[in-house]
């Protein structure tokens, strides 16, 4: 049964919950207090687990006690600090500058909406911060947490309401927030 999980980012790269440890793909601006639209760094703080959306062309609903919903095609998220509806899911097309989730490479096949900057919304501080599925050869995201597609769904397994993944302020020199090695 899925309950509420306490999920550690190690600045060096690991996720750790429950015990379990997993690699895990950060920002190419590396971790930061101080996160901005734009600067590819994954923000420093706790974050609540909002909800799952996924691709169901290509999996199975993942097992987790979070909200779940299928992605669509016509899904994006603004990021675009200008707009009524900056860091919130918007349908595309979308007249302001957005991304879409119904993604080819397959990174966002299952996406986890994480509680940044959403509560309230403040223009600027970054958008769409999401824990989503790591490219094939680990490069960096533009600002979001990214495992393996196994580990992601033992991860969801085992969420429930209450969840939630903090990132701790970097220790020593690490700017690119990749594992170390």
């Amino acid at each position: 049964m899925s309950g509420a999980v306490e999920i550690t980012v190690d600045p060096d790269g690991w996720v750790m919950w429950n015990h379990r440890r997993a690699r895990c793909a950060l920002g190419r601006g590396g971790v930061r207090t101080d996160k901005r639209e734009g600067d590819g760094a994954t923000p420093v703080g706790r974050f609540p687990l909002r909800r799952v959306l996924w691709r169901a062309d290509r999996l199975t609903q993942p097992a987790t006690g979070l909200p779940i919903r299928p992605i669509n095609p016509s899904d994006g998220w603004c990021d675009a600090p200008e707009d009524p509806a900056y860091n919130r899911p918007v349908t595309r097309p979308h007249p302001t500058s957005h991304e879409a989730l119904w993604r080819e490479d397959g990174v966002y096949d299952v996406i986890v909406v994480m509680g940044h900057n959403d509560d309230p919304v403040i223009a600027g501080l970054g958008s769409a911060v999401f824990l989503h599925i790591a490219r094939p050869d680990w490069d960096p995201t533009a600002g979001c947490v990214a495992l393996a597609l196994d580990d992601l769904l033992a991860l969801l397994a085992d969420c429930g309401p209450g969840s939630a993944l903090t990132v701790p302020p970097p220790i020593g020199p690490n700017p690119t927030g990749q594992p170390a090695g």
